[in-house]
């Protein structure tokens, strides 16, 4: 059935991008998912994918806005009434702008940490009690389910960006908040991480990525000479969200084609 049988799983931002082709890679690797998002007919498309596709129902829509406290704890609410437990959780909702610092609105910066930095926050806060409470209800140690938080950060947050000061320093806190959050939740066995995603097409990227320049110059500074896939991004997700990265906490994992590298 998959590393993920009779797992919970939950994915903010899964109504497109990076988000979908996780919760896809979770539902076929056995998960049940909750597609959280705030716009619920996207969730509905990736729901029907879903679904239509298995012989039983493993996606669930909850339309929320994970920057708002009282709409995650309506979500936890939800987790715990329909499934009783969580396993895994995938923090990816974000957003981006453009602007120069001087050209930046204190109102846009508050936007971008609040999407990027305050969601996964609150979601970590708050669907992390009921990860780390099932744990510590699983008394033999031998037979202890996988649990794991994966925090969605960029390539952004290790090498600064133009024009996206907001995007980049929300990022690189996401780095660090995973690191913390690792450390504090390695007392009850449930490791955390981050993935950096590079250059990848997905809805954040759709725009530059229709300027032959911008994606030449992608190309020619990426070592392996193109832009990756979401599919790609999420198949490194679902690894390090399983048991088979058992040993591995409070690690970032670059996913950018080598673009650090060149």
């Amino acid at each position: 059935m998959g590393r993920f049988k009779e797992s919970i799983a939950v994915v903010t931002g899964a109504g497109s991008g990076i988000g979908e082709q996780t919760a896809l890679k979770l539902a076929e690797e056995g998960a049940r998912v909750v597609l959280v998002g705030r716009t619920r007919s996207k969730l509905e498309r990736v729901s029907a994918l879903i679904n239509e596709s298995s012989s039983g129902p493993l996606a669930e829509v909850f339309q929320a806005d994970v920057t708002k406290e009282k709409e995650v704890l309506e979500l936890s609410r939800f987790i715990e009434g329909k499934f009783g437990d969580l396993h895994v959780l995938i923090n990816n909702a974000g957003g981006s702008s453009k602007s120069s610092i001087l050209d930046l609105q204190a109102s846009e910066w508050d936007r971008i940490q609040e999407t990027n930095l305050k969601s996964v926050f609150l979601v970590s806060k708050i669907l992390g009690k009921l990860i780390t409470d099932g744990s510590e209800n699983e008394m033999n140690e031998e037979t202890k389910r996988n649990r794991s938080i994966v925090n969605i950060a960029s390539l952004s947050g290790h090498k600064a960006g133009a024009r996206i000061p907001h995007y980049s320093s929300s990022k690189a806190a996401v780095i660090n908040f995973t690191k913390a959050l690792a450390v504090e939740f390695a007392q009850y066995g449930v490791r955390v991480n981050s993935v950096s995603p590079g250059f990848t097409e997905t809805p954040l990227t759709e725009e530059g990525l229709k300027n032959k320049r911008f994606e030449e110059a992608i190309e020619r500074n990426t070592a392996l000479k193109r832009v990756g896939k979401p599919s790609e991004i999420a198949n490194v997700i679902s690894f390090v969200a399983s048991k088979e990265a058992s040993y591995m906490t409070g690690a970032d994992v670059l996913v950018d084609g080598g673009w650090m590298v060149v």
